[in-house]
This record gives C-alpha cells, structure tokens and sequence, in this order.
C-alpha cells in the first residue's frame, strides 16, 4: 500500500473507530457538559484535562505511525505491511488503545461523569478481550518470530519506564 492511500485509510479509520469510541459516545453520556457536583474539584478537573490531551497526542502519534511506518491503517481490513515497533510502541504494545482509553477517562473527570468513566472501564475490557482473543493471535500469524520478540520485550498495558530496543528484552526485567 502506498504511503497517501494507507494516509487516507489510517485518517478514515481514526474518524470512524476513536472518534466514536471516544468522541461521540462521550458526548452522547455527557453532552460535553460539566457536570458541577462538590465531589469533582477543579485539580480533578484539570487532571482530566491534562489526561485527555495525553491520550488524543498518544492516538494521533500511534495511527501516524501506522501509515508513515506500517504503510497500511489499523483496520483489520487494511493491516500494515511491516510491524510497527517505533515511538510510543517502544514502551508499551498497544498505544492506541491505551490513548482511547485516557481520552475517555480524561473527559470522564474533566466533565465529572461517573457514566463516563464507567463506559470507559467497559471499554478497557472489551479492548483487553479484542487484542487477546483476536488481534495477538492475528499479529503473531502474520510476523511471527519478529511479533514474538516485540512481545517479550514490551509489555501489553502498561508502559515500560525506559524504551525498548529490538535487541534487548524487557528493559525492567
């Protein structure tokens, strides 16, 4: 795939997937209203705010790299060409969805929503249940040995303190 059409796909693929997972379910549960209730201080607040960016910078960053690195998009459909275990993926295996998931939990405490952040506990379920019965067993058929290695060396969810580098295991470990 050529570098603008995986572009397009990747950039069709954002609007479609995060930005209803994470834009307009959001807004349909809070209207992206705030919600102003004693129990979510303005440090609650702004956490949020800090986190939802972090996560819209991590998706923005992750399917870039798809395009520019993978030449191909994240939907399955449309899987890139070659692994991609650069930038954010150096540190942890699935920044995408960990960025879906901040962005979610982000505006779940800038609004003050409890249903927000409790839509984003199912999410990061279901998101835990797709790449472990559908998206590993996919990446490991596809690449194989090199998938296994990124494996052992960067772990699922929770990001590694230092980078990973393609000739070292787990830098923690």
């Amino acid at each position: 795939m050529k570098r603008s059409a995986a572009g397009l796909g990747t950039l069709g693929f954002f609007v479609l997937a995060p930005g209803t997972i994470a834009g307009l379910v959001p807004w349909l549960i809070t209207r992206w209203r705030m919600e102003w209730v004693g129990m979510w201080p303005l440090a609650l607040r702004a956490l949020g705010a800090i986190v939802l960016f972090a996560g819209l910078g991590i998706l923005a960053d992750s399917f870039a790299r798809f395009a520019i690195q993978g030449l191909g998009t994240p939907a399955p459909p449309l899987p890139t060409a070659h692994l991609v275990v650069s930038g954010l993926y150096r540190y942890v295996r699935n920044p995408m969805y960990v960025g879906v998931a901040a962005a979610i939990f982000g505006q779940g405490l800038l609004f003050g929503s409890l249903p927000l952040l409790t839509y984003g506990v199912f999410i990061c379920v279901a998101f835990h249940l797709f790449v472990t019965a559908y998206e590993e067993p996919s990446l490991r058929a596809r690449f194989g040995s090199e998938y296994l290695h990124f494996c052992a060396g960067v772990p699922r969810w929770v990001p590694l303190l230092r980078p990973w580098r393609a000739d070292q295991q787990r830098p923690d470990s």
